[in-house]
């Protein structure tokens, strides 16, 4: 393949994946394979994924200022919690290859998305209805649970946004596009420090972040503007199903 169609399949691979990312949180679906397709080995392919996906971030953050309004407090908090997790994942990968993990990662991703359903069930109860006590510890396993997903995203990644979205619809009683926007925020700032780690300790093939990244930047920007305007229980179920799918593969590569 010359770089010029390297470069424009990577671009239409991209756009693909920063729709995937900014509305499922499953960027990799796309992305990941692309590189892999265009002769990245797979640590490298893994390593410039995570780069290129921080141009998702920006454009997602910046078409989800609406559903953002108000919640910033919130959003930071979560964001600190899962940027200090990411930090310990990206090193801990740098140490012990994500291939010592990959038989777990199947089990999280359907984990995902069952709690992803049953969100969807989820009673708005209000924590203040709550003994004091049993609100203390829900704060307090959502915020570990928050910095786990963070340590999660930068060891391995894959379907990262889709746990994280799973775990704000159950933590929180936002609606599902402020969900949204928050996980955007929160993988933006994980892969931003993961990819600062990785630029001073491995490899990133930064021409193929490039088209890439444009892609990315693109879809990103689209794909908070699709969910603001989805039939959200459709995009939950269809969410859902891709991260049953995607559980499914990795399973099946990893055990057979």
């Amino acid at each position: 393949m010359s770089l010029f169609l390297t470069f424009i399949f990577l671009i239409a691979a991209g756009f693909v994946a920063g729709l995937l990312a900014s509305v499922a949180g499953l960027a990799s679906l796309a992305s990941y394979p692309a590189l892999l397709l265009v002769g990245l080995p797979p640590v490298l392919a893994n390593v410039t994924n995570t780069t290129a996906l921080i141009f998702s971030g920006i454009g997602s953050t910046m078409s989800s200022l609406r559903e953002l309004h108000g919640h910033w407090k919130k959003v930071a908090l979560f964001t600190f919690l899962a940027s200090c997790g990411s930090v310990a994942g990206s090193w801990l990968l740098l140490i012990a290859p994500a291939s010592s993990f990959e038989k777990i990662v199947p089990f999280f991703i359907f984990a995902a998305g069952l709690l992803l359903l049953l969100s969807s069930r989820k009673k708005g109860i209000s924590k203040n209805s709550l003994p004091t006590q049993a609100n203390i510890w829900i704060s307090f396993v959502s915020l570990i649970g928050i910095f786990f997903v963070g340590g999660y995203t930068g060891y391995f990644g894959a379907a990262g946004g889709v746990i994280f979205l799973a775990i704000l619809s159950l933590i929180t009683n936002n609606q599902f596009a402020t969900v949204n926007a928050m996980k955007n925020v929160i993988a933006f700032a994980g892969n931003l420090i993961a990819t600062l780690i990785f630029v001073f300790k491995t490899h990133v093939a930064w021409l193929m972040v490039v088209p890439l990244g444009f892609g990315l930047l693109i879809g990103g920007y689209l794909g908070p503007i699709i969910v603001r305007h989805a039939n959200i229980h459709l995009l939950r179920a269809l969410i859902a199903i891709a991260a049953f799918g995607l559980a499914s593969y990795l399973f099946i590569t990893a055990y057979f």
